[in-house]
């Protein structure tokens, strides 16, 4: 098998030259507009300019795909896709028939040509009787109250449930408490699914890090040993991860099998519903709030945008691809991401990530008291711009002699890469304060009018993006889930009052987590464990526990 895993202890002086180039160029950033503040103020102030107007263009695009990406998705949750994989059974039924389904006109078109094509080619295409959906949930020290719906909400899936296999992946080192809410759970719901299967991840095994990718890489080859004795090919199965918390729209799995079906290269790819942080959103503090409206709202953007797509949190992929790659990588504290670099190369630069208009919810971080929520944010946010880290995975993979991913591509997707990270840590800091910054430190810089009026156009600037800004409030609005009963309707005017946080949400959590992240990569001091977000639930009397 092809060697795609991130290296264990000293890297070579490329592969460190890469993990410290992130902190250079965005330290590097702010520290060129300090220089060009001594030098010239003039020329601090053109910088400046292009990167806020560059933020501006792209501010636009973002909220243009916002709108369009929520359009797709309350589209796509209206489509019976049970009954277009029902279809799929015995197409030539359904040529020529008129449309049975008056709100299935989301890419019914292209329906309609997937069953063509299934009837003039009937050996490409499996059935979606041949079909089966393993589901892995990775758990460490859950209670019952944030697990149990996860499973209920599998339990409430239009799909056959008599080919939904679900396996629970927890931690020994989760203790005792885990291993017996799993157990209650399994007895709970054992009878409701095709097969139930609880798989005990041991703790310190050699070569992994404390993380969730060893965890359901162990679920992943118990399910590789099961299948076999159930008569079951790797090729009939697609395996989708989810986190504890997470509930899959009902369509779910009917949706990413008709995808899984009507694709001929479906072994090279996979398959990524729209996150959405929003099943706790009414009961967690206003900082909480924007951060996650914020993420899902990159994730509804990100869908629309599938030559950039890549895996995140819960994702699919087929379980043949998974065995030949011995599934996600167990060196890594941030799996998902690193797992689209993994399969990229693994199929030579074949492979790209199919997006489903589907959302799977999951909570925003919520934990016990306010203060430890503001913290479990932070730490959350920085394991996830821990992903910095493949920016160096991924260069010298590129660099590698037996390299077969075509060039030209490869590099176009590193170089998206490092620059989304170097956006999230200086970019916030920059558009904050830096039109200050020529003023305050170049004395003469008063007397230079283009340094002098700077703050006021980025002001102007700013106030353009206040557009965007709007029209984000409004998309948020129509994205809550109805407000729980323990809530007044004056809950609503801190849904809106939020927003005014934006700014110290940005700097704060976004840039804050980026920079730490980079600075340990920097300094060669590598997270080497997972450190699971705390989960809390509120009662309907408003109690946490």
């Amino acid at each position: 098998m092809k060697d795609i895993e991130i290296p264990l202890g000293k890297r070579t002086k490329t592969y460190r030259f890469f993990e410290m180039l992130p902190a250079i160029m965005s330290y590097g950033a702010i520290i060129l507009l300090v220089v060009l503040s001594l030098i010239n103020p003039f020329l601090a102030a053109i910088y400046l300019l292009a990167i806020i107007i560059t933020t501006v263009v792209k501010a636009v695009g973002i909220a243009y795909h916002t709108t369009t990406g929520r359009s797709s998705m309350e589209s796509a949750q209206k489509v019976d896709w049970h009954g277009r994989l029902q279809q799929l059974e015995s197409p030539e039924k359904y040529l020529g028939v008129e449309n049975i389904y008056p709100n299935d006109a989301f890419l019914y078109e292209d329906h309609l040509a997937s069953l063509n094509d299934i009837v003039a080619h009937p050996g490409k295409y499996p059935k979606p009787s041949e079909i089966y959906n393993a589901v892995v949930i990775a758990a460490y020290n859950e209670s019952f109250d944030v697990l149990e719906p996860t499973i209920r909400s599998l339990v409430d899936s239009t799909y056959d449930k008599k080919h939904l296999i679900v396996m629970i992946a927890y931690e020994e080192r989760g203790g005792e408490a885990i291993h017996e809410t799993v157990m209650r759970l399994k007895e709970l719901y054992a009878d409701k699914f095709m097969a139930f299967h609880a798989v005990k991840h041991p703790k310190d095994i050699p070569g992994e890090v404390k993380g969730k990718g060893g965890n359901i890489t162990y679920a992943g080859r118990f399910l590789e040993k099961w299948l076999p004795e159930q008569g079951i090919d790797y090729s009939q199965v697609i395996v989708t991860t989810l986190d504890s918390d997470n509930r899959p729209h009902p369509t779910y799995f009917d949706y990413l099998t008709y995808e899984y079906i009507v694709r001929p290269d479906r072994k090279n790819l996979s398959y990524q519903p729209i996150c959405l942080f929003t099943n706790n959103i009414w009961d967690v503090p206003a900082p909480m709030r924007v951060v996650a409206t914020g993420n899902s709202f990159w994730n509804i953007i990100s869908s629309m945008r599938p030559h950039t797509l890549r895996n995140f949190a819960s994702h699919a992929q087929p379980m043949d691809a998974l065995v030949d790659m011995d599934f996600w990588s167990t060196r890594t504290i941030v799996e998902d991401g690193h797992q689209y670099w993994r399969s990229y190369f693994h199929f030579n630069g074949n492979y790209s990530v199919v997006p489903l208009y589907v959302p799977i919810t999951q909570d925003a971080v919520l934990s016990s008291t306010y203060m430890r929520t503001l913290k479990a944010q932070f730490i959350q946010l920085r394991r996830w711009a821990y992903g910095a880290s493949d920016v160096s995975y991924v260069a010298t993979m590129i660099l590698r002699k037996d390299r077969k991913a075509p060039l030209g591509g490869s590099l176009a997707r590193w170089i998206r890469l490092l620059d989304g990270h170097v956006t999230l840590a200086c970019i916030p800091i920059l558009i904050a304060v830096g039109g200050w910054i020529p003023l305050l430190i170049n004395s003469e810089s008063a007397h230079n009018i283009a340094a002098h009026q700077l703050p006021e156009v980025i002001s102007y600037v700013q106030q353009f993006a206040l557009i965007g800004l709007f029209i984000t409030v409004f998309v948020a609005f129509r994205m809550l889930p109805p407000r729980p009963e323990r809530y007044k309707r004056h809950r609503n005017i801190f849904m809106l009052s939020q927003w005014l946080l934006m700014p110290f949400t940005a700097v704060i959590y976004s840039s804050a987590s980026a920079f730490t992240s980079q600075t340990a990569l920097l300094l060669g001091k590598y997270f080497d464990k997972f450190d699971v977000t705390e989960k809390a639930t509120v009662k309907d009397d408003g109690r946490k526990q």
